[in-house]
Formats: structure tokens, sequence, C-alpha cells
């Protein structure tokens, strides 16, 4: 089956760009709400869940903008996830994008999922 791109906007009303951006890219950021542990080396994160891991590479990165992953365990080339940070111009709040890709029948599960993850960063940025 094939994936399906779909987007998810959560709102940030008192948190910093920097803040935010440093718990999507880095080790003690993502470890905080993403991962159990997260080790970069060069381009390349390695996510760790319980015993499992899964290693995901940096296709693109604007710092404190826009970071593009794609897991290397994924056939297809242009399946990924982004985060992208943004200003909502009427009330000033920061917002967060992310872009993902799942099958139709796992749609509804991973959007739940973010919402769960998120749920946490909030929680770690003391939101």
């Amino acid at each position: 089956m094939k994936k399906e791109k779909f987007h998810i906007e959560y709102v940030f009303d008192t948190v910093s760009r920097r803040s935010l951006w440093n718990h999507l890219t880095t080790p003690p950021g993502l470890s905080s709400w993403f991962a159990d542990d997260v080790t970069i080396s060069d381009n390349t994160y390695v996510f760790k869940w319980d015993k499992e891991e899964q290693i995901a590479e940096v296709l693109s990165m604007k710092p404190e903008i826009s970071v593009r992953y794609r897991w290397t365990d994924e056939e297809n080339d242009s399946i990924y996830f982004e985060f992208i940070i943004h200003t909502i111009e009427l009330t000033g709040a920061t917002a967060l994008e992310i872009t993902d890709f799942a099958e139709p029948d796992e749609k509804q599960d991973s959007i739940e999922l973010w919402d769960t993850q998120i749920t946490e960063l909030k929680r770690t940025l003391g939101i």
C-alpha cells in the first residue's frame, strides 16, 4: 500500500524558537520527548527505544526553521518526516508543523502518536 503525506500543526504559545529547535535537532532535546536515547554521527541520527534502534539521515536543515529526516530503512526515497517552525502572524505564537507519511489505514494512528509525542515535548519545554 502506498504511503500518503500528511501535515499536522501544533501551537506553542510561550516558547522560544531556539529552545524548540534544540528539542528537534540535538541528542538531549530529542531524548527528552522523541526517543529514549539519540546519538549523532555526521548527518546520521540513531534513535533508540527500549531495545529497538532506528537510523535516520538529515536530508536538509535550515537552522531554527526546518529539519527533514529520512529513515534509512525506508525503501521509498521520497518518504521523510519534517519539522518546520514558524510564527503565527496574528498572535505571534510559535507553531510547529510536522510533515510525515503513513499508509491510509495507519494515518490516524500516526497522528495520535504525534499528538502523544508533542504532549511530551510541551511538558519538557515547561508548557
